[in-house]
């Protein structure tokens, strides 16, 4: 069985900066991507950013852009997402998710982190 765990949320002022990370763990498996999604309360799930695995191609969510920054570490099997510039609209609990080899979407979850922007 596969996990991915996620550290690194909490508490910061706005302007500040938080760096997640998400670790896997289990049984070995080959991911074609991984992502950062974040839901805050009473709004939908949205992806905030992903990388292919392989190559490295990134995507950012137009509300992230310029500001947060998706890296993998293929040596620790980590996927970390720097936060800068922190809003309070980028309040929510953020989850990490794999898109595995034969899957259709990301089917692997983290148990996700809240991260909180005071203004």
């Amino acid at each position: 069985q596969v996990q991915l765990v996620e550290s690194g949320g909490g508490l910061v002022q706005a302007g500040g900066s938080l760096r997640l990370s998400c670790a896997a763990s289990g049984r070995p498996f080959s991911r074609v991507a991984m992502a950062w999604f974040r839901q805050a309360p009473g709004k939908e799930r949205e992806l905030v950013a992903s990388i292919r695995w392989s190559v490295g191609t990134k995507y950012y969510a137009e509300s992230v852009q310029g500001r947060f920054t998706v890296s993998r570490n293929n040596a620790k099997n980590t996927v970390s997402l720097q936060m800068n510039s922190l809003k309070p609209d980028d309040t929510a609990v953020y989850y990490c998710a794999a898109e595995t080899v034969g899957a259709s979407a990301y089917s692997v979850w983290g148990q996700g982190t809240q991260v909180t922007v005071s203004s």
